[in-house]
C-alpha cells in the first residue's frame, strides 16, 4: 500500500503514540518534516492518507507552507483520501474545509477530561470509546465545525474537541501522547505555563500519575486509531486496549 504521510510541524510534536500504532501493525508511512523546509506535494495522490501533527503557530498565521496545506487538505478531501488531524492538525483540516479557527476562551493545558456529545450520530460513531476520559491539552485556539461534521468530544474549557465527517477526523485535544512527548513539551514550552489558571496545570501537575495517564489515553487512542485506519487499510485494523479504569478523572 502507499505511505501514510504525517506532518511534522515542530520537531518535539511528532507522530508519537500513531506511530507506534503504524509500525505495531506494519503500516508505511513517511514522515513530512515541514520544520526543516520539506516541500509539500502538490497532490495527496502519493499516499494512502493524510495525518497532520500539532505546533505552537496558528492556522492564521502568515506561514508559506499553511497555504499549501490548507490546499493540500481540500484535495485530499475531494480524492476522498482519509485526513486525521491532532491539534493544529484539527485545525488545519477544519479551516481548510470551510471552518473558522479564533482564539478559545482560554488556554487548556494539561490534563483534563473530555466527555462525549450526545447524539444519535456521534454515539454511533463513539461506540466502545468511554464516555468520559482524562486527555491531553495544549491550545489557545479553537475551530468551528465544518457543514456537514458531527461532534463528537467537548471539555469543561473548550467544547469542539473533536469532529468526524466521513473518512476525516480532526481532534482539538491530544490522543498521540508518549510519556517522553509530555515532558518535552513541559520544558520546551515552559513559559507558556507561567500563568496560573484553572485551565492551565504546572509541569508538576501534568507529570503526577504520567505512566497511568498515559497508558489510559493510548488504549483509548488505539479505539480510536484503529476505526479511522480502517478507511486507510483494505481491512479492519484491530487493536487491543489494555484494561484502564477510565472512571479515574485526571
Amino acid at each position: 500500500m502507499k505511505p501514510i504521510h504525517v506532518f511534522r510541524h515542530i520537531a518535539c510534536e511528532g507522530p508519537g503514540y500513531f506511530g507506534d500504532v503504524l509500525e505495531r501493525h506494519g503500516i508505511p508511512y513517511q514522515e513530512i518534516h515541514v520544520d526543516r523546509g520539506a516541500p509539500i506535494p502538490e497532490s495527496p495522490a502519493g499516499a494512502s492518507a493524510l495525518v497532520f501533527m500539532g505546533g505552537p503557530m496558528s492556522v492564521n498565521d502568515s506561514l508559506p507552507w499553511i497555504a499549501d496545506e490548507l490546499a493540500l487538505i481540500r484535495r485530499a478531501y475531494e480524492a476522498d483520501i482519509p485526513l486525521l488531524g491532532h491539534c493544529l492538525g484539527g485545525q488545519l483540516i477544519s479551516r481548510a474545509l470551510g471552518a473558522e479557527v479564533t482564539a478559545n476562551t482560554v488556554k487548556e493545558i494539561g490534563w483534563f477530561p473530555v466527555e462525549q456529545v450526545p447524539g444519535a450520530e456521534s454515539e454511533q460513531l463513539l461506540a466502545g470509546i468511554p464516555k468520559r476520559f482524562p486527555a491531553y491539552h495544549w491550545h489557545g485556539e479553537t475551530f468551528s465545525l465544518p457543514e456537514g461534521a458531527v461532534r463528537l468530544l467537548s471539555s469543561e474549557h473548550c467544547e469542539r474537541q473533536a469532529w468526524a465527517m466521513g473518512s476525516t477526523l480532526a481532534f482539538q485535544c491530544h490522543i498521540e501522547m508518549t510519556e517522553a512527548m509530555v515532558r518535552e513539551w513541559a520544558a520546551e514550552y515552559a513559559h507558556e505555563l507561567q500563568t496560573r489558571a484553572p485551565s492551565v496545570q504546572s509541569a508538576t501537575q501534568m507529570q503526577e500519575r504520567l505512566s497511568e495517564r498515559v497508558r489510559a489515553l493510548q488504549a483509548v487512542a488505539d479505539k480510536f486509531y484503529g476505526r479511522w485506519l480502517a478507511h486507510v487499510t483494505p481491512g479492519a485494523v484491530r487493536l487491543e486496549a489494555q484494561e484502564h479504569d477510565y472512571h479515574h478523572q485526571a
